[in-house]
């Protein structure tokens, strides 16, 4: 018994793998750029400070489809972690059988004074346990919390993910919705001035070409405004799928979105020299790295399938030919016993299965390095977008103003007879141009601060 024992903990001790360690990473020290400080209870994107912006947020949060399937697989991970350290515990089960059966007299255990047609009835409670002395159960609870983990960080990155669409589409919404207020101002605008040119014309003082070139001007206007009702329709259908309203309400309802037209970004910055290390609690390569978890535990399970296998099995009951019998004296029955199982010959299956599980790991390994290289990727790109995007903006409302001077310099030339009505719509189709590319470049600037949050996991 003494040197069965020991042949055990031998056994055991070569089972044993070495414990998981997260693979190391050579990591910048500091971001090389600023961008947007950090939201420190999560919710960055009211940096925005926009009330309707954050009801939307909230809204597909408790909404969203796509969360919901992450939240459901979060469930499934943590019903399978109960399941699978329920192998911790004994199983108890209880049975019972009826059986009505005939023997052979031509047999050589046969005896002639027993009856050979007889019933047996037995009911017993049956419990069984498995030793895991060689660690197969606990590698894969180890494996299926780190799939949990795993998942967790899935639907974190869904929730990031998501947030970070509300807002650009947010914001896509409103600048279209900005645009096509501006494009309408403009063509009443000009519909007004063209009715002023036309009596002009019916007064003899303007050429029928020059009026034919205005009513030209203002048609142009006007072929503007349905591609951008357009993009403003198939983008608020967009929103809503986001928000996971219902088909109803996608295909009836409006989004209501505030029009400022001429508002400013703020100016968030990100402190110089925040660590790199950060970048690791991104919901992906959290992701990443507790799949590879997980993979290395299914390795030491793999590798204690080719160990014995110990069940302790015991079972107490009772067992008569009569079911008026069954509880009465004499039919108890009881029983202890101790299986061991070693596998000795598989085809190789037992082996194959350990092989696969470290060429599993092995893929993961590259992957969760991949994942932070994409991660650093995203990130500088971030930064230096948000930044660019910043002086892109700058430079639009600088056009934008210098042009709105030259259409009111415009204007009062026409006025005194200096300068033709032509140079007054020029002045002016350039005005509207620099509008619409100011409010696309503060849209693209919001887009790239919503997308630099995602980048550093929010």
């Amino acid at each position: 018994m003494n040197r069965f024992i020991l042949l055990l903990a031998f056994l055991a001790g070569c089972a044993a793998t070495k414990p998981y360690e997260r693979p190391a990473v050579e990591l910048p020290a500091a971001w090389k750029e600023s961008g947007p400080r950090f939201a420190q209870d999560g919710k960055w994107w009211r940096i925005y400070e926009d009330s309707v912006l954050d009801d939307l947020i909230s809204e597909s949060l408790s909404k969203n489809t796509d969360l919901l399937i992450a939240a459901a697989r979060v469930d499934e991970s943590r019903a399978i972690i109960g399941e699978v350290e329920a192998g911790f515990l004994p199983t108890l089960d209880a049975r019972g059988s009826a059986v009505r059966q005939r023997t052979s007299t031509r047999t050589a255990v046969s005896s002639s004074g027993a009856p050979r047609e007889y019933s047996t009835y037995r009911g017993t409670l049956n419990l069984t346990y498995e030793a895991d002395l060689f660690g197969r159960i606990r590698s894969s609870a180890r494996a299926a919390r780190a799939e949990l983990e795993a998942s967790e960080a899935a639907r974190d990155a869904v929730r990031l993910a998501l947030a970070a669409q509300v807002a650009k589409s947010y914001f896509t919404l409103r600048a279209l919705g900005e645009q096509v207020e501006l494009t309408r101002q403009t063509v009443g605008l000009r519909d007004a001035a063209l009715g002023l040119q036309r009596k002009r014309y019916d007064a003899g003082v303007l050429s029928q070409f020059e009026l034919r070139q205005l009513e030209a001007e203002t048609a142009g206007v006007r072929t503007q405004l349905p591609p951008l009702e357009r993009d403003r329709e198939r983008e608020e259908a967009a929103l809503a799928v986001l928000l996971g309203r219902t088909p109803k309400e996608i295909f009836e309802s409006s989004l209501k979105v505030k029009l400022v037209e001429g508002e400013k970004p703020g100016a968030p910055v990100l402190p110089p020299g925040m660590p790199s290390e950060l970048l690791l609690r991104r919901p992906d390569v959290v992701e990443a790295e507790r799949h590879l978890a997980a993979a290395n535990a299914r390795i030491a399970a793999a590798r204690a399938e080719i160990f014995p296998s110990i069940a302790l099995t015991g079972a107490l009951g009772s067992e008569s030919a009569a079911l008026s019998d069954l509880f009465t004296g004499g039919a108890g029955l009881w029983s202890i016993g101790l299986a061991l199982t070693q596998p000795i010959f598989a085809g190789g299956r037992l082996e194959a299965r350990t092989e696969q599980a470290a060429a599993r790991e092995r893929a993961l390994v590259a992957q969760y390095q991949k994942t932070i290289q994409t991660a650093f990727s995203e990130t500088r790109t971030a930064l230096a977008v948000q930044a660019r995007s910043r002086e892109s903006y700058d430079a639009e409302s600088a056009r934008a103003d210098a042009l709105a001077d030259s259409a009111r310099l415009a204007r009062l030339r026409y006025a005194n007879g200096v300068a033709s009505q032509l140079d007054v719509i020029d002045a002016e189709r350039g005005l509207l141009a620099a509008r619409v590319a100011r409010i696309e470049a503060l849209r693209a600037h919001r887009a790239a601060i919503a997308d630099l949050f995602r980048a550093l996991g929010g």
